[in-house]
């Protein structure tokens, strides 16, 4: 028998405009900067094909060079300024939406949690990653 498949929520208020944040979420010259879950990883490279049928990957790595994998999609809708949808390499989905509330934005990540990993786990990666995103957008 098949295990159901868990969807999980991360999401976080950015201190930034839609457009800034939209930008810095697609950019890879951004990515770079906070596509991590931890001070001791990274994410040396990423490329971003934002249409639908479109690739995105970003390489991320321990900074001790023990450890790293390629996090990689492709998408299946986009709305400019709106929603991003895509497909992982494991066929697992993902759907992030942007709100503008003002001067601030409201980003919720839904993603279908993988099999091998506490669910708690994956939540607070995800989490962690989503800060470091709000972080970087919100000091530069």
């Amino acid at each position: 028998m098949e295990k159901e498949a868990t969807l999980l929520t991360v999401e976080a208020i950015i201190n930034a405009p839609l457009e800034k944040t939209w930008n810095y979420w697609t950019q890879p010259e951004h990515i770079i900067h906070w596509c991590f879950a931890s001070v001791d990883w990274h994410a040396p490279s990423a490329t971003n094909d934002l249409k639908v049928g479109g690739k995105s990957n970003t390489r991320m790595e321990a900074k001790d060079g023990s450890v790293g994998f390629d996090f990689e999609g492709e998408y299946t809708e986009v709305v400019n300024h709106e929603l991003i949808a895509y497909k992982l390499a494991d066929e697992r989905t993902v759907r992030i939406e942007f709100l503008a509330e003002g001067n601030t934005t409201k980003i919720i990540e839904r993603f279908v949690a993988e099999l091998e990993n506490p669910l708690e786990m994956q939540q607070q990666g995800w989490q962690a990653i989503l800060n470091n995103f709000k972080k970087y957008t919100e000091t530069h």
